[in-house]
């Protein structure tokens, strides 16, 4: 029982690995062909079982089976495995556009948040650069409604000191007019400086939480540690799955169906082997049947 574990494990991956395979390949192949899903789901289903049966067989019978139908059982298993390989890739692809799809329609609701907060951040330049402005023309006026002095000499020769009354009051309105303008667009950008915020919320918000952005975060992240495009990525990752996929499997199960066999248990052979008692020559009486026997193997058809 030990000796058969081993094989009945590498049987059930080999078996799980097909299966596996099967299914996508199965389900890839469908989508190319969508007008006819159930027809060419059972004929791709009916080929997949057909592949790992000829693999299975070939292991078993390979030293007595012609050669003609060696040349075309491998051939035909070969090109099977690379239609298997290819609705798998077509899979995985779907699959990923799919995802891709996803993550585009996140990458234009980035896009209009980031040119939005783009355009908000402009107008507090403006803002800025106009309140800079506001500033001077505050100071200006202020230091002007202090020099608002008129002199002149009265009648007994004294020099007299005042102010323009009609000069302050106009000097006064132009510097409450710049103060309010001033406490306005300080209200506007503190507005925009919070939309701002806001929008940088929301674009971390849609680039990190969404479900979209767990999926594809690995990818991107190799992608950029790489420098190459995420398509080009997935599409290295899928040809990794591929290389071992199918094939993985049909060598598991090409070894296990040579353990069961009782290839893979050399000492326990060689044991009995040993153990094993000397066989009774043959009547001379069965020679000739033998030989006759063995010239029909070795005479046998292609097709036989």
């Amino acid at each position: 029982m030990k000796h058969k574990l081993l094989p009945l494990l590498v049987l059930v991956a080999a078996l799980s690995l097909a299966s596996t395979a099967a299914y996508y390949s199965v389900f890839g192949i469908s989508k190319l062909f969508s007008a006819q899903t159930t027809a060419v789901i059972i004929m791709a289903g009916i080929l997949e079982a057909s592949k790992v049966i000829t693999a299975a067989y070939l292991e078993r019978f390979w030293k007595t089976i012609h050669w003609v139908r060696k040349i075309y059982f491998v051939s035909a298993m070969i090109v099977l495995m690379g239609i298997t390989s290819l609705g798998i890739y077509g899979f995985l692809v779907s699959a990923y556009q799919e995802t891709a799809y996803k993550m585009q329609a996140v990458d234009k609701q980035v896009e209009v948040q980031i040119k939005k907060r783009d355009r908000y951040k402009q107008q507090v330049l403006d803002i800025t650069k106009e309140q800079q402005d506001i500033n001077t023309q505050i100071v200006q006026l202020s230091e002007g409604l202090g020099n608002n002095v008129v002199q002149y000499t009265n009648s007994e020769g004294q020099v007299i000191t005042t102010q323009s009354s009609s000069t302050r009051k106009i000097i006064k309105q132009q510097l409450e007019s710049q103060q309010a303008r001033r406490d306005t667009l300080a209200i506007k950008q503190d507005v925009l400086n919070d939309s701002v915020t806001a929008i940088d919320l929301r674009v971390l918000d849609l680039e990190t939480n969404s479900d979209v952005a767990a999926e594809i975060g690995p990818l991107k992240y190799v992608a950029s540690i790489t420098d190459q495009p995420t398509d080009k990525v997935v599409n290295w990752f899928i040809l990794l799955f591929i290389i071992v996929f199918d094939p993985l499997a049909i060598m598991l199960l090409i070894s296990a169906n040579k353990a069961l066999a009782g290839g893979g248990n050399q000492e326990e052979s060689k044991a009995e082997r040993v153990k094993a008692p000397t066989p009774e020559p043959s009547p001379p009486s069965a020679e000739p049947d033998t030989r006759r026997r063995n010239k029909k193997v070795k005479g046998s058809k292609w097709w036989s």
